[in-house]
């Protein structure tokens, strides 16, 4: 089969997507799933047979996930693993939490031990004298008692579940049988905080940071010459905005374009995360100008590289910032390939925009007259009135503002008047949200919040740069071109990391 009748068929597979349960199977080198539930119209005797089964396969997962912590011989511990990961994903949600709960309890330190180490220590006593004699041969005689427990103490405070997470990072398969693992945890963590689950996901997510650093990872320059293996990833992660056909895929993958992904050898042929760049003359406003104009302008022209989308292909590498590393290596390999290219900055949704204003004007809303804050100036509100009185009602402009916006049918796009009548609130409130509306002192949109910690800029906002519905839903079509100026990435980085400091063009600043 031919790549493109291969991408063909993914296309066509896209339109009708396999289930939950196929996909994550096809991860694992097409291990089958069991039937989650039982046939409603099977005999009593044979659910409870099921049901038997289904008990059994718990007890030997859990049998062969013990296995795999406590044997040493390399022949059966090999065969262990793969019981165990091959078991794992043939139990269903809950007792995949119920496993998670017991490694995470019953595999967890050994605190007695930890305890009773730490009373040993306390109990030793400092040599008396100068403390060079530590230096001396006569002072390592003193402090070998010190050096003991603090080993034994090193030691003991490593969880017995370590060792699962060393052994199947080790595996052929098992670390993506871990990014799998990490996103179940995280889901279960979402339904119910339990503090020895946050206390493994914690755990597992050091181990990955270390495993996934970028000495171990390889940076790729995706192109249509790539197996297609490698190209249906790029479709399927695609999150940010959706490749539509093969034409739009080739396209990005072509003159004028890159797409570069890390990968790792334990993952052959899978990014687990990846950027699309856009070689331009100057910074794009619009979406439009990077998917859809024709045709490419030639690369010798360029002199701008706009990353207009980055894209995870690892839910249980969540937290894990492998997009800032990234980043800083496709600019060096640009600056380095194509001197002329000296702007590098993005073309980034701002996903948190509208659900934020509309929580706002309804908070307001809510609100005692005397506390009330307006949102518009007078005359904004005064225009708004009257150019909203066919599209809908409301006792003040913020109400009308509201109801307009939160409408399914962004009726308000079609008119020109009210285009222009809400242009100049939105875009005003869409400044203030993005330089100052904080989370914990840092950026309470996620994308920006990911950007700025990178170290760029807020370099300009771009009115109806995303007519898409799902960008008028997410941020009334509004964009934002955050810029990375090389000179001050790093001192960028370290404001806001340190002080929550957003640096942001004079430009985006006369909006507040």
């Amino acid at each position: 089969m031919n790549k493109k009748k291969a991408l063909s068929i993914l296309m066509r597979t896209r339109m009708h997507p396999p289930s939950p349960t196929t996909t994550t199977a096809n991860k694992m080198n097409q291990m089958q799933f069991p039937p989650l539930d039982a046939d409603n119209k099977a005999s009593s005797s044979s659910s409870q047979d099921a049901s038997a089964s289904f008990h059994v396969d718990f007890a030997r997962v859990k049998e062969s996930m013990h296995n795999a912590i406590s044997m040493n011989k390399i022949e059966i511990l090999d065969a262990a693993l793969d019981d165990f990961s091959e078991g794992y994903f043939g139990l269903s949600n809950e007792n995949r939490r119920v496993l998670l709960l017991t490694l995470a309890t019953q595999y967890d330190l050994n605190r007695k031990q930890v305890r009773e180490l730490m009373k040993q220590y306390l109990g030793l006593d400092l040599p008396n004298g100068d403390e060079s004699v530590e230096n001396t041969h006569e002072g390592e005689g003193s402090f070998s008692s010190f050096y003991r427990i603090e080993r034994n103490l090193r030691h003991s405070l490593k969880p017995m579940y370590e060792v699962l997470f060393e052994r199947l990072n080790t595996h052929p398969g098992g670390l993506r049988f871990l990014s799998i693992m990490r996103a179940d945890i995280l889901s279960f963590l979402a339904d119910e905080n339990i503090a020895s689950i946050r206390a493994l996901d914690s755990y597992l997510k050091e181990k990955l940071i270390t495993w996934l650093s970028p000495a171990n990872l390889q940076l790729h320059n995706i192109t249509w010459d790539d197996p297609a293996s490698l190209l249906e990833k790029i479709v399927a992660y695609e999150a940010v905005h959706p490749i539509s056909n093969l034409l739009d895929l080739k396209r990005r993958l072509g003159i004028g374009r890159r797409c570069f992904g890390y990968l790792h050898p334990a993952i052959p042929e899978e990014p687990l995360i990846f950027i699309e760049v856009a070689l331009m003359k100057n910074v794009a406003q619009t979406i439009q100008e990077v998917l859809w104009d024709e045709p490419p302008m030639p690369e010798s022209e360029a002199t701008c590289a706009l990353f207009y989308s980055i894209s995870s292909t690892q839910p249980g590498l969540s937290g894990i910032n492998l997009g800032k590393f990234l980043i800083k290596r496709v600019i060096d390999v640009v600056r380095r390939d194509m001197p002329k290219i000296s702007t590098f900055a993005t073309l980034s949704p701002i996903p948190g925009y509208m659900q934020w204003l509309l929580a706002k004007l309804a908070s307001i809303e809510r609100c005692d007259s005397t506390f009330r804050e307006n949102l518009l100036k007078p005359e904004e509100e005064t225009a708004l009135l009257g150019a909203a009185k066919e599209y809908t009602t409301g006792k003040n402009g913020m109400e009308v503002m509201c109801n307009l916006l939160s409408s399914s049918s962004h009726d308000w796009t079609k008119s020109d008047e009210l285009s222009l009548f809400l242009k100049a609130p939105l875009m005003r409130l869409c400044a203030r949200y993005l330089l100052e509306e904080k989370k914990r002192g840092k950026a309470l949109d996620s994308v920006g919040n990911f950007h700025l910690q990178n170290g760029a800029m807020v370099g300009r906002i771009n009115w109806m740069a995303d007519r898409s519905e799902k960008g008028l839903k997410q941020s009334a079509g509004i964009m934002v071109n955050y810029i990375y100026k090389v000179e001050n990435i790093e001192e960028n980085a370290h404001s806001y990391f340190s002080e929550g400091q957003i640096q942001a063009s004079d430009e985006v600043r006369t909006y507040v």
